[in-house]
């Protein structure tokens, strides 16, 4: 029991030291962002993603997108919350209330507009209040920071998980992968963000969900 309890110890602190180390990462990132020294890559990236993707998927991109807004992924974290009561969900909902406030840090003093009108593609399906709202720096994306929370919980209780076998583990793991990749090229491809708001945002989002297992366990 006594050596149990050494290994979950020490693999909490090996998880904060990652979330440490991204967070430093988005913290650099965040700096050359406001710098303006991607601004030529984030235009050629959103182009590409339009130019490559056809405009049938508005529709889909659009509702898939919608999904990863504040009310939606807040109602799923308090499902899986309810689900997995050994996450101490109150510590875990205040590190999520947390990285928001990051977020509106940056979109705050990071001087980095959203993509320009004409490249706008979401198809406003779900009517939730922000959609009327188009806020004045884009950095960084909180549709890709609460997903990546959001997976980085679910990909280490999965990772961790002595229920999962092998199989189970890297199909889960890769499903939530996908979901990530899916949101962030959304985001980019319907011009809500560039493609360095999304990399902030997951960033963050990697690094706060690492806290909240850190928290847990």
């Amino acid at each position: 029991m006594k050596k149990n309890s050494l290994w979950v110890h020490s693999r909490s602190w090996y998880l904060l030291l990652i979330s440490l180390g991204f967070f430093l990462v988005f913290v650099g990132f965040s700096f050359i962002v406001h710098k303006n020294l991607l601004n030529e890559f984030d235009f050629n990236m959103t182009v590409r993603l339009q130019d490559h993707i056809t405009r049938r998927f508005d529709a889909w991109f659009s509702f898939f997108s919608s999904i990863g807004n504040f009310e939606p992924m807040t109602i799923i974290l308090l499902i899986i919350l309810g689900i997995r009561r050994k996450l101490m969900g109150f510590f875990t909902l205040c590190v999520y209330g947390g990285m928001h406030l990051f977020e509106i840090f940056g979109k705050t003093f990071v001087n980095h507009l959203p993509p320009p009108q004409f490249m706008l593609r979401t198809e406003h399906i779900l009517n939730f209040p922000q959609f009327y709202v188009r806020l004045q720096n884009s950095y960084p994306s909180g549709h890709a920071g609460r997903a990546l929370f959001i997976t980085t919980l679910l990909g280490v209780i999965a990772l961790y998980s002595k229920k999962f076998s092998r199989t189970q583990k890297v199909f889960v793991i890769a499903s939530l992968v996908l979901y990530d990749i899916i949101m962030c090229v959304s985001r980019i491809y319907l011009g809500e963000h560039w493609t360095t708001d999304v990399i902030g945002g997951s960033l963050l989002g990697i690094s706060f969900g690492l806290i909240g297992i850190f928290l847990a366990l």
